[in-house]
C-alpha cells in the first residue's frame, strides 16, 4: 500500500472532522450556556437542560407512547401528502391545461393558515381520530411535493429530449428514462422538507384536540399545570423524532441516488 493510498482515508477523516466538529462544539456551548443561565431556585418557563432530561426520564413511558402516536400521525400524513403531490405533479407535467388548473390550487392550499384549518379538520374527521392530524400533515407536505416534482419532470435538458426523439422514443419511454430520473433529486428534496413539516402539522393538529397520549396534548397539559420541564421534554422529543425521520430519508436518498451524494461531498 502506497503513501498516497494510505492518505485517502486520512483525508476523508480530516474532512469529516472539519465538517462536523464546529456544529458539535456550538451545540455543546449552547447547552452549557443554557444550563448556566437558567440554573437556580424557582420555577422557570425555560428550565435548564438537566431539569428537562430528569423530567423526560421520570415520564419516559408516557413520552414514548405519545411519541409513537404522533410519529404514526406524521408518517401517515407524509405518505398521503406525498402520494397526492406526486399524482398532481405528474398530471401537471403531462398536460399544460392540468398545470394551469392544478398549480393554483396547490398554491392556495399552501396559503391556508394551518391554525385556521385544524379545527375544521377535527370536525370533519373526528377530534380523537388520527386521520384529522394526518390530513393536517398531508396539507403541509402537498405543496412542496407538487412544486418540486413538477419542476423535476418539466425542467429536462433539451439535449436529452432530442436524443430520445432521435431514437424514436415514445412519451412513456421519455418519462421513464429521462423525466423520472431527472425528477428524483427534486423528489427527495421535497420529501426531506415534507418530513419535518409533517411533524409540525401533526403536533399543531393535536393542539386543537386529540387523545391525551399524543405530544401536542402532552405539551398543553404540562404547560397548563406549570410543568414546563415536561412540556419542553415533549417539545424536544418531537424535534428529535423529526430529525431522525429526516436522517432516515437522507439515508434512503444516498442509497437510491449514490451519484447525487458523491457530487455533494467536499
Amino acid at each position: 500500500m502506497t503513501t498516497a493510498t494510505r492518505s485517502v482515508p486520512q483525508a476523508r477523516t480530516f474532512a469529516s472532522v472539519r465538517r462536523y466538529l464546529p456544529p458539535l462544539l456550538v451545540f455543546v456551548a449552547v447547552l452549557v450556556i443554557w444550563e448556566l443561565g437558567t440554573s437556580g431556585p424557582g420555577r422557570r418557563v425555560l428550565p435548564p437542560p438537566s431539569a428537562i432530561v430528569d423530567a423526560a426520564v421520570e415520564s419516559q413511558q408516557t413520552l414514548i407512547k405519545a411519541t409513537l402516536a404522533t410519529f404514526y400521525e406524521a408518517i401517515g400524513g407524509l405518505v398521503l401528502g406525498t402520494l397526492a403531490g406526486v399524482g398532481v405533479a405528474f398530471a401537471a407535467a403531462r398536460w399544460i391545461a392540468a398545470r394551469d388548473i392544478l398549480l393554483p390550487f396547490a398554491v392556495a392550499a399552501s396559503a391556508i393558515p394551518i391554525i385556521a384549518i385544524a379545527p375544521l379538520l377535527n370536525n370533519w374527521f373526528g377530534v380523537l381520530s388520527p386521520v384529522s392530524k394526518m390530513a393536517m400533515a398531508a396539507l403541509l407536505v402537498f405543496f412542496p411535493m407538487v412544486i418540486n416534482v413538477t419542476r423535476g419532470l418539466v425542467e429536462v435538458h433539451p439535449s436529452s429530449l432530442e436524443l430520445m426523439r432521435s431514437y424514436a422514443a415514445n412519451p412513456g419511454d421519455v418519462l421513464r428514462k429521462v423525466r423520472v430520473p431527472n425528477a428524483l433529486p427534486f423528489f427527495f428534496t421535497a420529501l426531506k422538507v415534507g418530513t419535518t413539516l409533517a411533524f409540525i402539522g401533526a403536533i399543531v393538529g393535536e393542539f386543537f384536540g386529540g387523545t391525551s397520549e399524543v405530544l401536542g396534548q402532552f405539551v398543553l397539559t404540562s404547560m397548563s399545570s406549570g410543568a414546563f420541564d415536561l412540556a419542553w421534554a415533549a417539545i424536544l422529543v418531537g424535534a428529535f423524532t423529526a430529525i431522525v425521520a429526516y436522517i432516515g430519508v437522507s439515508l434512503v436518498e444516498r442509497v437510491a441516488l449514490p451519484w447525487q451524494s458523491l457530487q455533494t461531498e467536499p
